[in-house]
């Protein structure tokens, strides 16, 4: 059989009372599907909640940092490789690599009959981007070996007198440039090097990178994941009117609260999907050089073994907003894993909202209607594609045995859909 490139993750977790994800309004956020409003948990928190879970840092490492605000980096990027490099080094490493200027003014090179042209454009602010200490442990090892020759120090200084026009540069700017452009040259010979440096931190392996300033690498993502919604239409209209008592004041006789206010809830069966990219996930991490290289079963296998992680992370992690005030920790009650050759969403099988069975839940008939929309799917198309599926309660098979735990499921998802 030949090995299907894609992971298909879809997953339905029933959430008692909550607010799990709000908008700038301090509202549920929402979504209209099939006509009718859904709750919805957005991508974004997902993510987040996935990579910041003691879950994550167990079974894949310590995430990146993620910030727009490169002059907080430095310093704690500098305390954990300072037994390795100059605390200079490192600053001006991530200055020239992360700055929020563009790299193509930073890097121009000199003109011996005509000065370089300055811009006058502001330095744009930087865009919140994940960093990983071993990308810039790398660029650090690479920056650190470039020197300039005697040679080029001499033409450095030639091109002093060269120079026309008003804005002047000094001995000293002219060879700071020639050694920046030598070193962003060093950098692009072995961006490779980076390339798999970044891909340690498994967050930016699966979520990818997009680069918003200097010479900072882009990733492309290996998983998409779609914002959650409820497979029912859901009108969020409940809201909890609380207070807090101001012990003090109720010890002095008064009555009344010291604080009232409102927070919206509502609770639902929702639908979460993500689809990962083996390739993608192998280039990335390094074990492959690009999208047409040959895989290996070693480098597979490593990409497997980080996608039962990312099933059992879909099938557990929970947003933390509000918990203290609405606890719905809730597992997932049904899951199913499928390889295949492309991504394929199950949306449509809620697209018309699920009606509550004859004994008034959702749970059921969402179980029901994924499975069944699955099957439809998967014979209107030919799709040859195999799938597993667990259920907490019942058994549910799609084109082959149900599994009776999520921990067989994730070992399916290991053995490549071969066990």
């Amino acid at each position: 059989m030949t090995a299907k490139n894609f992971i298909n993750f879809h997953v339905l977790i029933s959430h008692s009372p909550s607010c799990l994800n709000r908008d700038d309004q301090n509202m549920q956020k929402t979504a209209i599907f099939g006509g009718v409003n859904r709750v919805r948990v957005s991508s974004q928190s997902l993510k987040r909640t996935m990579r910041t879970s003691t879950y994550y840092t167990k079974a894949l490492g310590t995430s990146s940092t993620r910030t727009r605000n490169l002059e907080n980096l430095i310093p704690i990027f500098t305390e954990q490789l300072q037994n390795e490099f100059e605390p200079a080094l490192i600053a001006k490493t991530m200055e020239l690599f992360v700055r929020a200027k563009s790299s193509d003014e930073e890097v121009k090179e000199y003109d011996e009959t005509n000065e370089a042209a300055e811009s006058d454009a502001a330095p744009k602010k930087l865009a919140v981007a994940p960093w990983s200490v071993e990308e810039i442990r790398v660029l650090c090892s690479i920056v650190r070996e470039v020197t300039l020759t005697e040679e080029e120090v001499t033409k450095a200084k030639a091109a002093v007198a060269k120079q026309k026009g008003r804005k002047k540069k000094t001995e000293q700017e002219l060879l700071d440039e020639a050694l920046t452009k030598k070193r962003v040259k060093a950098v692009k010979d072995k961006i490779e090097l980076v390339r798999t440096a970044i891909g340690k931190s498994v967050d930016i392996a699966l979520s990818g990178r997009m680069a918003t300033s200097g010479l900072m690498t882009s990733v492309d993502g290996a998983m998409a994941i779609a914002h959650a919604i409820t497979t029912h239409a859901v009108e969020p209209q409940d809201v909890d009117w609380f207070t807090a008592v101001d012990d003090l004041t109720s010890d002095a006789g008064e009555t009344g609260a010291g604080h009232l206010d409102t927070q919206q809830f509502s609770s639902g069966v929702f639908y979460r999907y993500a689809s990962l990219n083996l390739r993608q996930l192998q280039v990335n991490l390094g074990l492959i050089e690009n999208m047409k290289s040959a895989e290996t079963a070693e480098s597979r296998a490593q990409a497997l073994a980080i996608a039962r992680h990312v099933l059992h992370l879909l099938a557990t992690v929970v947003p933390s907003a509000k918990q203290q005030s609405f606890a719905a920790h809730n597992l997932a009650d049904f899951a199913v894993a499928s390889f295949a050759d492309q991504p394929i969403s199950l949306a449509n099988a809620f697209e018309e909202p699920i009606k509550r069975d004859r004994n008034g839940g959702f749970l059921k008939p969402s179980i029901t209607a994924l499975a069944e929309y699955w099957a439809r799917i998967h014979a209107a198309y030919g799709l040859d594609e195999t799938a597993r599926a667990f259920a907490v309660q019942g058994d549910v098979a799609l084109n082959g045995k149900p599994v009776a735990t999520l921990a067989e499921l994730e070992s399916w998802v290991v053995s490549d859909g071969q066990a």
